[in-house]
């Protein structure tokens, strides 16, 4: 059964640590790491949060072309009509030079207010994907069209996309440093998780500004990590 929705307050919670923070919270509840490979930020400087909407493409048949969906009906407009403020569309490409969209499809992503499009695919136009503001995060631009090689297929599926699997509804949180994926059921968990990790992380790096000396004694978190972490909570500066 699908967990329960993912809360814009923990959602937004979320998009406040940096992604590597969240995959060592993942890490600690031993889940596989949720990094979507070959996606990166096609606009640097954007942070990007918000619940999985998904899409999948298969390789371009003339049968399949033919059986799927017309006009509004077709799986990707389908999927933007379910993207909003809080939701990031997550397509499966079936290549990373592949387009999966430019300048007019996304347009409506721009209309809708979309919190962002991930890919382990490409992007054309992406002049005018830049100026509606909204992160995207994929292999690469493109000139290449994508209908000539693959069609959307479906919509709101589980899918894989950069060797990651993705539900809707997970919670999608992309950086500079790539794109992670929190499956809904774990995201409280991993929140608090990460959260503290963060905390303990500041508290080392001011430890060793005021004390220079390795990183070893406190990385990874050991004996000492604790008892200094805990000190600092004392002195209400973690």
């Amino acid at each position: 059964m699908p967990a329960q929705p993912i809360s814009d307050e923990l959602l937004h919670r979320l998009g406040q640590l940096p992604t590597q923070t969240i995959i060592d919270g993942l890490w600690v509840k031993n889940w596989p790491q949720a990094m979507i490979h070959g996606a990166r930020s096609i606009f640097p400087g954007k942070k990007m949060v918000g619940r999985a909407v998904t899409l999948r493409f298969v390789p371009h048949r003339p049968d399949i072309a033919a059986d799927k969906p017309k006009g509004e009906h077709s799986p990707e407009y389908v999927a933007f009509e379910l993207c909003g403020p809080d939701e990031v569309l997550v397509a499966s490409s079936v290549g990373p030079w592949e387009s999966v969209g430019g300048d007019i499809k996304f347009y409506r992503l721009f209309q809708r207010q979309a919190a962002g499009l991930v890919t382990d695919g490409s992007v054309r136009d992406s002049a005018t994907l830049r100026e509606y503001g909204f992160p995207v995060f994929a292999h690469s631009t493109t000139a290449k069209q994508g209908p000539a090689v693959m069609q959307p297929w479906a919509a709101q599926e589980v899918i894989t996309c950069g060797g990651i699997v993705v539900r809707p509804g997970d919670a999608v949180v992309g950086d500079d440093d790539g794109v992670v994926v929190v499956p809904a059921g774990m995201a409280e968990d991993v929140l608090k998780i990460a959260a503290e990790r963060e905390a303990i992380e500041h508290v080392i790096k001011t430890e060793l500004a005021r004390n220079p000396g390795s990183p070893g004694r406190y990385y990874p978190f050991n004996d000492n990590t604790t008892k200094l972490y805990e000190e600092y909570k004392k002195r209400g500066e973690a």
